[in-house]
């Protein structure tokens, strides 16, 4: 993030993107995206603290507001008009508009169920909705180790990190919903039965 103060339309990851740097639409999504992200990493972080929510309600839902309002209404919209123009043709494209998609819908999923006080439910979403924003570090974590340790050629890595960055982050959310969830989902579709 920091590469980019003052803006810079050179710097790091925008030396790929000087065919979009120009459209004013995609430049504003770009920076948008990197100067509040890191606003829902932080906030998300807080979200699982269980002193948090156990001696400060209120901060949870403080932190809880901005992840979402962050998530539905900035973050969230610029990625998805980020991905339509991601390097890697048709299957990163793909990669990020589902990402995006994702992450958007589980956040929104997660904010109805606390809306309505399913706390269960509101969490198995929180845990998919931050699987997805953990996608920033573990995208980054992916590019490291397969240029350090492959020899894939840059494109064909890239195109597998767009996938790899959150498919293997939601398969370990599943694992950990199945593993602390499974009886009070299996309660809770005996209720519905």
């Amino acid at each position: 993030m920091f590469i980019y103060i003052p803006v810079n339309t050179e710097a790091g990851f925008l030396q790929l993107k000087q065919d979009y740097i120009n459209i004013p639409v995609w430049r504003f999504a770009f920076f948008t995206h990197v100067f509040t992200s890191i606003l829902v990493l932080l906030a998300g972080f807080t979200q699982f603290s269980g002193y948090i929510m156990k001696h400060n309600p209120t901060l949870h839902r403080f932190f809880g507001y901005v992840y979402v309002i962050d998530i539905l209404l900035v973050t969230g919209p610029a990625s998805l008009l980020m991905s339509f123009y991601a390097n890697g043709g048709t299957s990163s494209r793909i990669a990020f508009v589902l990402l995006a998609v994702l992450w958007m819908g589980s956040t929104a999923v997660a904010l109805y169920h606390a809306k309505r006080k399913n706390f269960t439910a509101h969490r198995i979403y929180m845990i998919r909705s931050f699987a997805f924003t953990l996608s920033a570090i573990t995208l980054r974590t992916w590019k490291v180790l397969l240029a350090e340790f492959t020899n894939i050629h840059p494109m064909d890595r890239y195109r597998m990190i767009a996938w790899l960055g959150w498919t293997v982050n939601i398969l370990v959310a599943e694992i950990i919903i199945r593993k602390y969830f499974s009886n009070k989902l299996l309660h809770s579709r005996q209720v519905v039965q």
